[in-house]
């Protein structure tokens, strides 16, 4: 029970009484409340539930005896605007949860939740304020009957909901319930499948919407679900990335706001304390715009609630000192009129009365003299927040002419060589033949962008030939919006941009399928070194199904690829450590889905006792020297008994169960889904190549490589390492078959006559193909593995591990170290600046010997020589002393 001072609670139990016709009906309802009240005792801040009551009927009184408490205590001042707002939210969360349990069969919550947006969702609900939930149920656990679709179930108890939270009567009623904020809601249930609404909101979702989830929370219901889906959504709300289109939209939408509403844009009677200039909007979506900007970087800025956010922005230094006292301040004062403005006849209103009397009335019940008083004390709080909100636009852009002369002598004055074409090209954007430029809104964000554009094309290497690229992409892409405000909020990003477009074909053309791998760029992060499988792993798991997760690690290692990519272009890491990155990606990639996929088919095949799968990989992928462009060799083995059966629903043999799931795990790994492509997969070196199984069991790898394989075979297992499953037993088969004594000249003719062949049959494409050409890296592939065979030892899959232990034994001099690290540097540079391996521009030639360690083309050509050179010589003594 609380006790208060009785002076100031009859005092505000007069001025009720005087200008509230709705608080004058409460206190006649509840004479005891009231009664309590003139004593300075609060027992119904927060009211108990009659269980002896039908529950709707007793949630509305208990809203009416809560409603007139708050009232009061609200009107003598003796209680805060943040404990306002928090009783009343508390309610909101207690009458929800009540309802959704009295719809549920037997009362029992599981499997339905409510989510509360908007200002139930940060605990600041209105004095008379609608709720504005999204309903959700999990169809797995929803009680039910078994002839129900568990969709028109759902749908049953959310419309029971509704009616017990919005039905009137002599009581009243508890909420209105407005379900308008779910996904297109002029199509959807109004109780959404929980995964169903993640996929939306991670794939399709706009702008404002993940605003509004700034503001939510599990409130009711089955709380545990309800938080489990805010948690999977937290990426789309939590970008890393700055989302410049989401800050847009929501600055476009106070100017319509400001628009729509006119005439409740200027402070006076009539004004719109929520809407108008200067308003509570405006301090909401200050704080709103600002947490966006930087709450996916800092978790502390993530505060629900505006006051809070404010305070947490003050404290990281993004808002200044004074303007988070001006902006708390004016929030403070807007919402207790507003309340004011509500307690009157209970109705959901945020403008003064334009009647000359009736704000005279709003302004006694605040306990001022008149309507001019209430005017005079907003006043110098609409007046700085307008300011403080107007100084987010920044200063206007200079507009690039639409006159074809002047536009000309622009575009060549920024270095275009043909600006007669250039301006050509320019005029077509704006023409809106482009589909990504046919609505004002895209043609809008191309002209703030066009200025800093046109600068930053001017600098390319070729600059008409960088317009044309950049032309092509925004005629790829689905919407160029977002780029192009990405592009206007970051100009830093534009020569980026522009040097992928004239450098990096590869880069260019992942750009153009996802124009949003650019805004990762902005975090520091991304030029950092991608962290260890198993960090990568955590980061690539997602709550949900196969075809979810499988998207998901498209979209996560795209990114990491991409910004890899451009660690390279812009001489950020070496590229030795740029190929080591894109290994470790791989490897957490194939970890995640062939979990993700054993789950699922396990589901319904059950396990093999005693059996698991194994993934070797060979190749450079065994090596873990990736780059960009590389496919993944893989091996699938499985131990245990191949004449084994799995024990589930739908029982398989051991050998029939492999194959299956190693086609799903292949496909999960190289099959384009909705978030693109992934890596292209080569199972042909498994044993008896594409005519063998795709997956055999240890005992027949073992028996295939010890009495069937090539010598081909035996140099590609030097290379092979565990990527999924237990390692021990295939270990040791590798290392039985690799110290196995040979014949060494039998080893050399075979590897000659392989290497012979493969010249015949795949020769280099160019004078840049380093990886084929003589003395390239196959050669010295070649060279490493006859060692390694002959020897029986310095057996690791690392190329670059492999030579320096050969070196230490004497088997191969230490020229071949630098060789190795050259031309590996030079492969995966090749593959993003010149994947066509034909001689690049003079400035992508530069780029090219830079990130070699060389100090400028004709040096680097040199390098090559020289290194084709040492690797050819070592190969023709081995050839020539062997024979």
């Amino acid at each position: 029970m609380t006790v208060l001072p009785v002076q100031k609670m009859n005092e505000a139990l007069a001025r009720a009484e005087t200008h509230s016709p709705y608080l004058r009906m409460l206190l006649s309802r509840f004479p005891g409340v009231s009664e309590e009240l003139s004593r300075g005792v609060a027992s119904q801040l927060n009211p108990s539930i009659d269980s002896d009551l039908p529950v709707a009927q007793a949630l509305r009184i208990a809203k009416g005896k809560q409603a007139l408490s708050l009232a009061i205590c609200d009107l003598a001042g003796v209680i805060p605007l943040e404990g306002v707002v928090a009783h009343l939210s508390a309610f909101a969360d207690h009458a929800l949860d009540a309802a959704i349990r009295a719809a549920m069969p037997e009362g029992d919550p599981t499997g339905f939740a409510a989510i509360a947006l908007g200002k139930h969702g940060s605990g600041e609900l209105n004095y008379s304020s609608d709720i504005d939930p999204i309903l959700i149920f999990d169809p797995t656990t929803l009680p039910r009957r078994e002839r129900d679709d568990p969709v028109e179930a759902a749908v049953r108890i959310g419309r029971k909901i509704v009616e017990i939270m919005q039905a009137r009567d002599g009581d009243g009623y508890v909420f209105r319930v407005d379900l308008r904020l779910r996904p297109t809601p002029e199509v959807t249930p109004i109780v959404l499948p929980v995964n169903a609404a993640i996929t939306y909101y991670e794939s399709q979702a706009l702008a404002w919407e993940r605003a509004a989830f700034i503001r939510s929370r599990a409130c009711a219901g089955d709380v545990a679900l309800g938080s489990a889906f805010l948690d999977a959504i937290k990426p789309f709300v939590w970008r890393r990335g700055l989302d410049f289109g989401a800050i847009r939209e929501i600055r476009s939408m106070s100017q319509r706001i400001r628009g729509h509403y006119s005439d409740g844009q200027a402070l006076g009677p009539g004004y719109d304390l929520k809407r108008g200039r200067g308003g509570i909007r405006e301090v909401e979506f200050f704080a709103q715009i600002h947490q966006l900007i930087h709450g996916g970087r800092d978790p502390a800025l993530r505060q629900p609630a505006t006051l809070h956010a404010l305070a947490a922005l003050g404290d990281a230094g993004w808002v200044a000192g004074e303007d988070v006292v001006t902006l708390a301040e004016a929030y403070r004062l807007y919402r207790t009129i507003e309340h004011r403005l509500q307690m009157v006849d209970d109705r959901q209103t945020h403008a003064l009365p334009k009647d000359a009397e009736a704000l005279d009335n709003v302004a006694q019940l605040h306990g001022l003299e008149d309507g001019a008083a209430l005017i005079d004390l907003l006043n110098p709080h609409v007046t700085r927040i307008g300011a403080i909100y107007d100084g987010l636009d920044g200063e206007a852009k200079s507009e690039l002419s639409g006159e074809t002369s002047e536009l000309e002598v622009r575009l060549s004055s920024a270095g275009f060589a043909d600006s007669r074409a250039a301006a050509q090209r320019i005029a077509h954007w704006r023409d809106g033949t482009i589909k990504t430029l046919r609505t004002p809104a895209a043609r809008d964000a191309l002209e703030a962008v066009l200025p800093n554009l046109v600068e930053a094309l001017g600098q390319a290497p070729d600059p008409n030939r960088a317009i044309l690229a950049f032309s092509g992409l925004i005629e790829r892409l689905p919407s160029a919006i977002n780029l192009f405000r990405l592009l206007e909020a970051q100009p830093v990003l534009l020569k980026l941009l522009i040097d992928i477009m004239s450098h990096a074909p590869t880069l260019a053309d992942q750009l153009g399928r996802r124009p949003e791998l650019l805004d990762r760029l902005i975090d520091a992060t991304a030029f950092a070194p991608v962290g260890s499988v198993a960090q990568i792993a955590r980061e690539l798991l997602h709550d949900g199904d196969l075809e979810s997760q499988l998207d998901h690690v498209r979209r996560i290692v795209g990114e990491h690829r991409f910004a890899l990519g451009v660690q390279v272009l812009v001489g950020a890491s070496d590229p030795l450590e740029v190929a080591g990155g894109y290994a470790r990606l791989a490897e957490a990639a194939i970890r995640t889905i062939a979990d993700a996929t054993i789950t699922e088919f396990e589901f319904a095949h059950g396990r093999v006792p005693r059996s698991e799968l194994i993934i070797l990989a060979l190749g450079r992928m065994g090596g873990a020297e990736l780059t960009h462009a590389s496919d993944l060799d893989l091996i699938y083995l499985f131990s245990g008994d191949f004449a084994a059966e799995s024990k589930g629903a739908k029982p398989l043999g051991a050998v029939h169960y492999y194959n299956r799931l190693a086609q799903r795990v292949t496909a999960g790994l190289s099959v384009a889904t909705a978030a693109g492509p992934l890596y292209e997969v080569d199972t042909r070196l498994r044993p008896s190549g594409s005519d063998g199984p795709l997956s055999v069991s240890l005992a027949a790898f073992e028996r295939y490589q010890k009495e069937d394989a090539w010598t081909w075979e035996h140099m590609a297992l030097a290379r092979a390492r565990v990527v999924y499953g237990p390692v021990e037993a295939a270990n040791r088969i590798i290392a039985d078959v690799l110290t196995t004594p040979r014949n060494p000249a039998k080893l050399l003719a075979d590897a000659i006559k392989m290497r012979g062949d493969m010249a015949t049959h795949k020769p280099s494409k160019t004078a840049l193909d380093v990886k084929l050409m003589p003395g390239g890296l196959v050669d010295l592939e070649f060279i490493v593995h006859v060692a390694q065979l002959r020897s029986g030892t310095c057996l690791h899959p690392n190329l670059a591990e492999a030579i320096a232990c050969l070196v230490v034994q004497g088997a191969l001099p230490p020229q071949l170290a630098a060789a190795h690290q050259f031309q590996t540097r030079l492969l995966v540079t090749l593959r993003l600046l010149a994947p066509d391996l034909a001689e690049p521009d003079l400035a992508t030639q530069t780029l090219i010997a830079r990130a070699c360690g060389t100090d400028d083309w004709p040096a680097l050509l040199e390098a090559l020589a020289q290194t084709r050179q040492s690797i050819t010589e070592v190969w023709n003594k081995e050839t020539n002393d062997g024979q």
